[in-house]
């Protein structure tokens, strides 16, 4: 019973990540199960059948509200779940020596991926239309590394699209949570065939789920109190911080003593960039049109 809790609280706060930023509840999610206790292979299975229920909802909310661009999902969705299958038939090939070590590689760069994206900000200027040949290998790798990292579609994909000026930023979002849906499914029918049912906590499961689903409105309050650049640098240097303890340790073997300067290093590089973003929230402040992508994602 102990475990559920703690298992529908990491939901919560996932959540509120994920409805902080559009993104993140996958990477944030897996760091958490994996720090309470999981495998890496449990926590990425884990995350992507609760995923089912958020990606519904938010699908169906970006539907009413017209911010899906569906010949984009089209386009991405598809390759999105080729790649998230093969991931998690990978993931589940893997070893517990290996997979750990991998997925806390890919949740860190993730992470530090988030601290720039937030710190420097995207500013895309409309051109023309997104083609296949862009989309098809940008779903391919976000679904294969969502599947095998426990997350990474959102970060993968969105700013991606955000930085290609294609497309105008609510539908961006819209489309790449629609089509999330498509990653989800396909990586838990890979997760399903490599490591069976039986293999897979239906109860941590649902309570992953159920708290997802109570943050959801705490979610859409956070984001207009907090400011979208400091919790984004917040959370990605949690998520690296949370996972450099096993790339030093098991990757390359670091003693406990020898960790604290990276540790240090980390949260140094955290605290500067919080500074960074604070004075770029104030100048956002003054000039409140001057990123509309961090408009979008606190809209």
């Amino acid at each position: 019973m102990r475990k559920l809790v703690v298992v529908a609280l990491v939901g919560l706060v996932a959540q509120l990540v994920d409805g902080g930023l559009g993104m993140g509840y996958g990477g944030t999610s897996s760091t958490l199960l994996v720090l309470v206790g999981l495998t890496p292979l449990a926590a990425s299975a884990l995350v992507h059948f609760s995923e089912l229920g958020t990606n519904l909802a938010s699908g169906l909310a970006h539907w009413r509200l017209r911010n899906i661009d569906w010949p984009v999902v089209a386009r991405i969705a598809g390759p999105g779940a080729i790649g998230a299958f093969l991931g998690a038939t990978v993931l589940s090939m893997l070893s517990t020596e290996w997979a750990k070590p991998l997925m806390s590689v890919i949740l860190a760069l993730l992470g530090s991926y988030i601290i720039v994206r937030f710190v420097i900000g995207i500013r895309p200027q409309l051109k023309k239309r997104l083609t296949t040949r862009f989309l098809a290998p940008l779903g391919l790798f976000a679904g294969f590394v969502d599947a095998t990292g426990g997350g990474g579609w959102g970060p993968v994909a969105t700013p991606a699209l955000l930085s290609g000026g294609r497309l105008e930023p609510r539908k961006v979002i819209g489309s790449v949570d629609t089509a999330e849906f498509a990653v989800s499914a396909a990586a838990s029918v890979g997760f399903l065939i490599g490591i069976g049912a039986s293999g897979i906590s239906w109860g941590f499961a649902l309570a992953l789920l159920a708290g997802g689903l109570v943050a959801a409105p705490v979610a859409a309050y956070l984001v207009k109190i907090a400011p979208a650049q400091l919790l984004g640098v917040a959370v990605g240097g949690l998520i690296v911080l949370t996972n450099l303890r096993t790339i030093l340790s098991s990757n390359f073997e670091v003693s406990g003593s020898a960790r604290i300067p990276a540790y240090l290093g980390v949260l140094a590089v955290t605290a500067l960039a919080l500074y960074i973003s604070m004075l770029r929230s104030k100048q956002q402040a003054v000039t409140p049109s001057s990123d509309p992508v961090l408009e979008s994602v606190n809209a």
